[in-house]
């Protein structure tokens, strides 16, 4: 075994790989805004990986390191959401409701997909839970019978679309309201959208985190009618 095998296996590899090419793609971030962070991480790390010939066995031990963090990461998004209370004040049930069917919405559109596509039946499982954060996806599609591999790609992927083009559209549609935008976004794209609008507004972060959590919990008892079905 090579010096540089004996160093890849280590757990500490997957960590300094990904905080590396995470500020390298914060700096990149910085000069060209649609490039997301998250998406230039994983691409940057794939390839290296390729190139180098390293196996992801000998990644994922420090990256496990990384994931466990996610949890933490999510309940920290309770700070923007506390200091946001005195502004949703009021307009919780609209939130709520916005949430619910924003969730709904999201369900149905995979099931009318999947039918109109002929589309398999694990696939479509795995994919309903996408707009859940992707812990919960993972689990969910498990527990629906789906693949849980193909849970977290897909809510890790409709993370990063609604977060780069989710408020872009809002916008084009001419919505201004933070409280709308947070709700849409935090329902659809979870805590990768919420990171997203953090930098914009810390109430629409907060809202973002409120509609996320809600979306985390109707998103699993509105799977239940809908696996029924299939």
């Amino acid at each position: 075994m090579t010096a540089i095998e004996e160093i890849t296996r280590q757990p500490l590899f997957g960590v300094a790989l990904t905080v590396v090419f995470y500020a390298i793609a914060q700096t990149l971030n910085r000069r060209w805004r649609w490039l997301h962070p998250l998406f230039v991480t994983a691409g940057g790390m794939i390839v290296l990986l390729v190139a180098c010939n390293i196996p992801y066995e000998n990644y994922k031990a420090g990256g496990d390191i990384v994931t466990f963090f996610l949890g933490p990461a999510t309940v920290a998004l309770a700070v923007p959401l506390y200091k946001s209370a005195q502004a949703m004040k009021g307009k919780i049930r609209a939130i709520v409701l916005g949430s619910a069917i924003g969730s709904l919405s999201g369900l149905l559109s995979v099931a009318l997909l999947m039918w109109a596509l002929n589309g398999v039946k694990d696939t479509m499982l795995s994919m309903l839970p996408k707009s859940a954060t992707s812990p919960i996806a993972i689990e969910l599609a498990r527990q629906l019978g789906g693949t849980p591999e193909l849970g977290g790609v897909f809510a890790v992927l409709t993370g990063l679309l609604g977060s780069m083009v989710g408020p872009l559209l809002l916008r084009k549609a001419g919505v201004r309201s933070d409280i709308a935008i947070g709700t849409a976004v935090g329902t659809a794209s979870h805590g990768i959208g919420t990171a997203r609008l953090l930098r914009d507004s810390e109430l629409r972060g907060g809202v973002s985190g409120f509609a996320m959590g809600l979306s985390s919990i109707i998103t699993p008892l509105l799977c239940i009618p809908i696996y029924w079905l299939t």
